[in-house]
């Protein structure tokens, strides 16, 4: 560090630091605590809503658009390989967005990240396909679902960031409730576009052009969320931060001084990032081309699902103020591992009952582990370094568990049947359940601490 200034390590703080810290945190405005959960809350749900409807594409649309020269099989795995480049991108995203995040400011970089999410977003509604480009269309594809990588990488630290330290102490894990429920809000809203669309057209236009038009409608939800976050002023403890020295480069720092909290946080998020791809972008994709189930019962199925994750989120964040993050997350995370062998059985009956019961109940479950982390990652953190460090390890996390799940689950199905799959996301759940057991619990620590 420059003139020998040291960044205090977290792990050293006396009780008596941290009840100083805490007292010192800044007084709240109501009106300003809700407009800050509103802007967290409607950047994350556009930003996911944008990279979720991609992944519904993906599992309908993508594959004959961009791949109609390779078998079934391979054009979806080529398919999901175009989904799974965002995740690669998101780290880089994350040390990008995050560099300037904690040099800079919260709420710019925030802006940014939404402004190139929805361009990119709306770019792939107008690219055209294999059969009118040829392999330029799949290779611009792939450029812009790397784009869309990188602006959500650097979205969630900064949202979450944005709702945790402005939040009152004692209540972060409710605040930072809202940028986690905006992949539910997301989610829903992607799949209840392509539900729609399915029902007001044929498949034969759903095929040609419609499938366009949820990429398209995200030029008018990003301008919405610019006008919220735009209202925004900065967070009080990046204020107070930018009194002392910032770091030069906190991507730099994080690996020096906190490579286990970076580690050990990417693993805890495996299971969340598994759950969910496992049972929405695949079991899409599942259910209409291998179990036969029509394209609408499984969106419905996968709409109503969602439910259970807003919930589960919600319970799960506002919890952790009264119990710890970790408990709360390490319920989630053991009810996960056994819940993944029951997954797949509930989906080859076929019934849209119990296909709802088994992709709700994985969602449910990761929504228990999710909603804890958007304060849990945070709080391992120092202030300074803390955009950086939250959302590289959030980031991490999802190359294995977002990016591979989809591939690996199709490979498994089709050498060793869909019981595989299941024990897959118990395997990811014993990963994550590892590293959550090696992490502290610092919810009692003050969130201006650096």
């Amino acid at each position: 560090m420059p003139n020998g200034h040291r960044v205090p390590d977290q792990r050293t703080d006396s009780t008596h630091h941290r009840t100083a810290s805490s007292a010192r945190e800044q007084p709240h405005d109501p009106r300003l605590l809700r407009r800050v959960a509103v802007a967290s809350f409607i950047g994350t749900a556009i930003e996911f809503y944008d990279f979720y409807i991609y992944g519904t594409a993906a599992a309908l649309v993508i594959d004959k658009a961009f791949f109609p020269a390779l078998s079934p099989v391979n054009a979806l795995l080529a398919s999901f390989s175009t989904y799974a480049v965002a995740f690669v991108a998101r780290p880089l995203g994350s040390v990008l967005f995050g560099h300037f995040g904690d040099r800079l400011g919260r709420r710019s970089v925030l802006v940014f990240s939404l402004l190139l999410m929805g361009l990119s977003t709306a770019a792939v509604g107008l690219l055209p396909t294999y059969d009118t480009w040829g392999a330029w269309a799949p290779a611009l594809l792939v450029l812009l679902r790397f784009l869309q990588g990188l602006g959500l990488g650097g979205e969630w630290g900064g949202a979450a960031l944005l709702a945790v330290e402005h939040a009152p102490a004692g209540r972060r894990g409710r605040y930072a409730a809202f940028p986690q429920l905006g992949p539910s809000v997301g989610f829903f809203g992607a799949t209840g576009v392509f539900l729609l669309l399915s029902t007001w057209v044929s498949d034969e236009t759903f095929r040609s052009w419609a499938w366009r038009v949820p990429f398209l409608l995200s030029l008018v939800l990003v301008g919405v969320g610019l006008l919220v976050r735009l209202r925004i002023t900065e967070t009080p403890s990046f204020r107070k931060a930018a009194d002392h020295r910032t770091v030069t480069v906190p991507i730099a720092e994080i690996v020096r001084r906190h490579p286990r909290e970076l580690l050990l946080g990417s693993g805890a998020m495996i299971v969340t990032y598994g759950l969910f791809y496992t049972a929405t972008t695949y079991c899409l994709s599942y259910g209409t081309k291998t179990l036969g189930v029509g394209r609408t019962p499984m969106l419905l199925a996968s709409m109503s699902a969602v439910v259970f994750l807003a919930v589960g989120t919600w319970m799960a964040a506002t919890s952790s103020d009264r119990v710890g993050r970790k408990p709360v997350a390490l319920w989630g995370t053991v009810a996960a591992a056994g819940w993944g062998p029951l997954i797949f059985p509930l989906l080859d009956t076929g019934r849209l009952p119990l296909i709802i019961l088994g992709l709700g109940g994985a969602l449910f479950l990761m929504g228990v582990i999710y909603g804890p982390m958007g304060a849990f990652l945070p709080e391992l953190f120092p202030v300074r370094l803390r955009y950086s460090g939250a959302g590289l390890a959030y980031s991490l996390g999802g190359v294995v568990g977002g990016a591979m799940a989809p591939l690996v689950a199709t490979r498994l199905q089709s050498a060793f049947g869909s019981a595989s799959v299941g024990w897959y996301v118990s395997a990811m759940a014993g990963v994550s359940l590892t590293c959550l057991l090696l992490l502290p619990e610092r919810r009692e620590r003050g969130i201006t601490d650096f």
